[in-house]
């Protein structure tokens, strides 16, 4: 009966979005100060004089997440000291709900470029940019307040279903699916929990891939 009861709850998992979860060693996160050396990474792509928060403000959050093919990895996310907390409890959430995530790297790597970061599928969050569409408000990215997760699978969507990065092209029609956020699916629900906005709710052109504390 047990074994039963497991195997219907891990095709509802699967059909929100989340892959059946596994025996794993376990979540562990940590949060820490940015090192000197982690700020000369950072210096000047993807943070520079004139950016709304300092290094100070932000922190590296270390967390452990579900990998698309069924194991487990680490990666750091750099987001704003405020948010740190927030942040380690949604990655515990998906990482329980087993939503895999492809790869998550702070955008340095990537010289700041949002574009090569979302072509990486890298799960990324501060970097010291313009809102995507605007020539004078900064993003949410740039105070450490929003987070882009598997942005292949969720990319952005005009109006009319247009994407600007091909390998988004099957994702469009959003269905659930590994690694996906969809309405009422464990990814969207642990941001959810924390209060968070989600650009898949927005007007016009949807942003599947962008959470935010502030709802920008």
């Amino acid at each position: 009966m047990l074994t039963a009861i497991t195997a219907a709850a891990a095709a509802i998992a699967v059909a929100a979005g989340a892959q059946a979860p596994t025996a794993m060693a376990g979540y562990a996160s940590s949060i820490s100060e940015l090192s000197p050396a982690q700020v000369k990474a950072m210096t000047p792509s993807v943070w520079r004089k004139g950016c709304p928060v300092g290094p100070n403000d932000l922190r590296a959050v270390r967390v452990t997440h579900r990998t698309f093919g069924g194991g487990e990895a680490t990666g750091t996310l750099v987001v704003h000291e405020d948010v740190a907390p927030v942040v380690a409890r949604v990655f515990r959430s998906l990482y329980r709900d087993g939503v895999p995530v492809r790869r998550i790297e702070p955008i340095e790597k990537y010289k700041g470029s949002d574009f090569a970061s979302i072509e990486a599928d890298n799960t990324s969050a501060f970097n010291c940019r313009k809102a995507t569409g605007s020539s004078g408000r900064w993003s949410n990215h740039a105070y450490g307040k929003a987070i882009d997760i598997n942005p292949i699978e969720n990319p952005w969507v005009e109006p009319g279903g247009v994407v600007y990065h091909t390998a988004s092209r099957p994702f469009v029609k959003r269905t659930a699916r590994p690694g996906v956020a969809v309405e009422g699916g464990a990814l969207v629900r642990a941001f959810d929990r924390e209060g968070w906005d989600w650009g898949g709710r927005w007007s016009g052109a949807k942003d599947y891939q962008h959470f935010s504390a502030d709802g920008g």
